[in-house]
């Protein structure tokens, strides 16, 4: 390491030197990360200034970036890589470095993202996409147009962020796309997707991202196959997931967070929400900490706890919300909280006696549908009638016209006819 230091610190500027020193950087940042030693690396990329102000602007942004991909690596070091893009914007500022300065703030609102600092993170990228947009970078409108559209989905505005990732597909149309940018664009658009209920079209999106993911060896292949397991048991053929794992894809990537799936998936085919809340509690690295798998997962809890009050009450007209709560092991606020909710979501009929302590549930009624047939009749006579009606209407305005037809044709054959009876005559009198 001190080898390295020393290399990096020549102030030999020589192009075998430069060559040099690149290399040094990268082995330097690499041994940082392996120890752990942020502070380091964060000073190491202050250090490097001078050296930056002799190399090409085009090498200088590689590097910077790299540094800060590095940092990245290590954990628990969000608010030291957000410093750092802010002192290096600073200095990209000072030294008129726009191709750099604009790649950095791009990372910046990434990372802001990622520390729910949303506001701060909308406010970034509308001022940066101002300003790529005249400069027409579609490479880097890509990256900001899919940071955005996260950030929207983050807040729950999915019109916004369908709007972003429409402009980031746009623009990665006209471009070559690297397979970690389409991936990137895949994986949005299969969460959006999974957010409207289409899981059908987000399984396909996810295992696109799989592909791109796994060509490149990323280690977010694997988040995509849990993505596409999750899918699978939302679409209620938690049956496939065994044959996707014992497939090519779950072949690649066997581990913890699979068989965290595996086990959702069980407890769903079985309806059972005591086996579903002990595989969230026994894999809850892999299930409760990534927010889309958790996201889907609250559903699914609550459309088990649904179905499982649903098949308890059957039997009953009257059953007590203290029984429910003792057969669900369940505390009985949170049984009668749901029990509204499915009242007023009209899942079954009934009302909560809180006097009585118990549910009074009524039998369903079949609807009548008679008025609504009769209704149906009168409305399509209406029409029929309305047809008649236009039909008549244009009957009697058609026989004026033929009237007059008939009159200017009889006036003619007369016209016709004098005019004959005319040269008759003259004949006559010239043979006499």
């Amino acid at each position: 390491m001190a080898e390295l230091e020393k290399s990096i610190a020549s102030p030999d500027v020589s192009p075998e030197s430069i060559a040099a020193k690149e290399q040094a950087i990268h082995q330097l940042g690499e041994l940082y990360v392996q120890n752990g030693l942020a502070d380091k690396l964060v000073s190491l990329v202050s250090s490097l200034r001078p050296f930056f102000a002799v190399v090409p602007k085009a090498k200088t942004a590689k590097i910077v970036r790299m540094l800060i991909d590095q940092l990245s690596k290590i954990p628990n070091t969000l608010a030291l890589q957000m410093q750092l893009c802010r002192d290096s914007i600073e200095w990209c500022k000072a030294e008129k470095r726009s191709f750099l300065r604009q790649r950095v703030q791009a990372r910046l609102a990434a990372l802001l993202l990622e520390g729910k600092m949303y506001t701060d993170a909308l406010a970034l990228l509308e001022e940066l996409l101002k300003e790529v947009k005249r400069l027409d970078d579609k490479p880097l409108l890509v990256e900001i147009n899919l940071v955005e559209s996260s950030t929207h989905h983050a807040l729950r505005n999915l019109a916004k962020a369908k709007a972003s990732l429409t402009s980031a597909r746009t623009a990665a149309n006209a471009i070559y796309c690297p397979p970690l940018l389409q991936a990137q664009i895949d994986v949005n658009a299969g969460c959006l997707n999974a957010e409207e209920k289409d899981f059908k079209t987000a399984f396909s999106y996810f295992y696109e991202a799989l592909e791109n993911f796994d060509s490149i060896s990323h280690p977010m292949g694997i988040n995509c196959l849990k993505y596409m397991l999750l899918m699978k048991i939302m679409m209620n053929a938690p049956e496939d997931v065994n044959a996707i794992i014992n497939g090519k894809p779950g072949m690649r990537h066997q581990g913890e967070g699979l068989e965290a799936m595996v086990a959702v998936a069980q407890a769903h085919k079985q309806r059972s929400l005591d086996e579903f809340e002990a595989a969230l509690t026994k894999h809850s690295e892999h299930l409760s900490a990534d927010p889309i798998i958790s996201s889907h997962l609250k559903s699914l809890n609550d459309m088990l706890l649904q179905e499982n009050i649903c098949r308890i009450i059957e039997p009953y007209s009257v059953v007590e919300t203290a029984h429910i709560a003792s057969v669900m092991k369940l505390p009985l606020a949170k049984i009668e909280e749901k029990l509204s909710q499915m009242i007023l979501d009209k899942k079954f009929r009934g009302i909560l006696d809180a006097g009585a302590g118990c549910l009074i549930v009524y039998d369903d009624q079949s609807s009548d549908t008679t008025y609504d047939q009769a209704l149906e009749t009168l409305s399509n006579m209406s029409k029929v009638v309305d047809a008649l009606s236009v039909k008549a209407n244009n009957l009697a305005l058609d026989k004026p016209k033929k009237e007059d037809k008939e009159e200017d044709k009889d006036k003619k054959d007369k016209k016709k006819d004098g005019k004959e009876g005319k040269d008759d005559k003259e004949k006559k009198a010239k043979d006499k």
